[in-house]
């Protein structure tokens, strides 16, 4: 395999399937970097939470793991869909994510609603490191979402993007309250500023 450094891109543009090429801030690459972006977080999570020689405390729950790393495969192929012109249309290719695969998040969301306590009042990012890593490729993902479906107005493509990415942020909101749980760390409940200006 040759290098990956072929300076193709050197001059603000990038190659897209069958498509020729594209302006690297084009809303296609945007929506489908926006996911490589969100992949890329999730690794960081999975690795943060599997420190060599971790004795406790630190530790990603198993079943969050095992979820993250599906994800990160899904992940992988729905930015092959945003990436691919005309991927999800009538005359076009099959979309590789569909909404089997949303309704397997939803399957998830649920699990871990049931394991929860019930949300008294609004939480902020925050509490264990696991948490605020889940936490923060939440926001990411909710950037991705926003970045899709930008592009998918666009595009006038049809595929269940947005419902994926939609159903992976609150699962991964979820996961962030249940790597805090398992640490035995509360949840970072928001404090209405009450302070009245002058």
């Amino acid at each position: 395999m040759g290098s990956i450094a072929t300076g193709g891109g050197d001059k603000g543009d990038t190659g897209v399937f069958g498509s020729g090429r594209l302006p690297k801030n084009h809303s296609r690459i945007e929506a489908y970097g926006s996911v490589d972006e969100l992949n890329s977080e999730i690794g960081v999570i999975i690795a943060a939470g599997n420190p060599p020689h971790a004795s406790g405390g630190h530790n990603l729950p198993e079943s969050i793991r095992t979820q993250l790393e599906r994800i990160q495969s899904l992940l992988f192929d729905l930015g092959s869909d945003l990436a691919q012109p005309g991927c999800g249309k009538e005359d076009g290719p099959s979309t590789r994510i569909g909404d089997h695969h949303s309704n397997q998040l939803t399957d998830w969301i649920h699990e871990w609603e049931s394991a929860l306590p019930a949300l008294k009042n609004f939480i902020i990012p925050g509490g264990s490191l696991n948490a605020a890593l889940l936490h923060r490729a939440r926001t990411v993902c909710r950037r991705a979402e926003r970045k899709t479906v930008q592009f998918l107005n666009e595009a006038a493509e049809g595929h269940s993007a947005v419902v994926f990415l939609n159903r992976l942020s609150d699962l991964l909101f979820l996961h962030a309250r249940a790597a805090n749980q398992a640490e035995g760390i509360p949840d970072v409940p928001w404090i209405a500023d009450d302070s009245s200006s002058d």
